[in-house]
């Protein structure tokens, strides 16, 4: 409210990412690194957007292929995927996405509300990003993941 009162915008900085050719953006506080694709080791029973887990220095860390979390069809990962390691509500969790765009700052005028004429269940968007070359879909983790999601599979917090 004070950089307002002071005539500047807030800025938000993302991190934007393409699946499935679309663009969507989350914050760079969630973020702790990107790993470019290794393969994952499959868990019996796990979500099916679960592709498995990793080894990421000492911790198992599963891998969210966060296209099927969205309802859209699986990824086919290649070296050109990435692994977005990010911690959500005190889990560390890997979303694979087809590739890292940009780190940007952006305007917070520039975010729009997803309009409510939409298909429901869009709670894990906190709007839209207007951008010279498009639209970016603002994704929050933390409405995304809730509490427990990985609990199913021995993966603890």
């Amino acid at each position: 409210m004070q950089a307002a009162l002071n005539g500047q915008a807030k800025s938000l900085e993302i991190l934007a990412f393409r699946l499935h050719g679309q663009e969507f953006c989350v914050k760079t506080t969630t973020i702790r690194e990107i790993r470019g694709w290794v393969p994952a080791t499959h868990l019996p029973h796990a979500p099916a957007e679960v592709v498995g887990v990793i080894n990421l220095r000492g911790t198992v860390v599963p891998i969210v292929d966060l296209a099927v979390k969205l309802g859209m069809e699986a990824m086919v990962a290649s070296e050109r995927s990435a692994i977005v390691v990010a911690e959500v509500s005190g889990t560390v969790i890997g979303l694979l996405v087809d590739a890292v765009s940009d780190i940007l700052t952006v305007a917070s005028d520039n975010l729009q509300p997803v309009p409510q004429a939409t298909i429901g269940g869009l709670d894990f968007s906190e709007g839209m990003i207007v951008t010279d070359s498009g639209m970016i879909c603002f994704l929050n983790l933390q409405r995304l993941f809730g509490e427990g999601e990985f609990a199913d599979c021995g993966i603890a917090a």
